[in-house]
């Protein structure tokens, strides 16, 4: 590392945990991570499990797509689809109602319709944002 690069002191820590960032100094006391922006992508995620558990990148894939096949029709047919650890899919039947046309200003009729959400598993929440004391 180039010596005018400041170093961050939790280093050897984030790079332990995976942690790819850049940082800044703040009053020379702390580092503030700016985490990577984008999310691991399917390929990624594919490595991922086949280093893991030993597989083929094959296999992986194909583990990876038999959880999404089941979880669509899951969710269709029974409403909900759980993924223990991380959350619930769940579909949610919203009401008619009134709204209003922002450009115009004028009422109009929001008709009823059925939405798809995700409940995040708490310990989920808890691992990603801790609870602030």
């Amino acid at each position: 590392m180039q010596a005018d690069i400041p170093v961050c002191p939790a280093n050897l820590r984030h790079h332990l945990q995976g942690i790819q960032h850049d940082f800044a100094i703040e009053s020379g006391l702390s580092c503030v991570l700016l985490l990577a922006k984008k999310p691991m992508t399917k390929s990624q995620i594919v490595t991922h499990f086949a280093e893991k558990f030993e597989l083929t990148k094959k296999t992986s894939a194909m583990i990876i797509e038999e959880v999404a096949g089941l979880a669509i029709p899951e969710t269709k047919k029974t409403g909900s689809f759980t993924v223990p650890g991380i959350g619930k899919l769940i579909l949610v039947k919203r009401k008619a109602r009134m709204g209003r046309n922002p450009a115009t200003g004028k009422a109009i009729k929001i008709p009823a319709k059925t939405v798809i959400k995700m409940r995040i598993a708490k310990a989920a929440k808890e691992a990603i944002e801790p609870k602030k004391k």
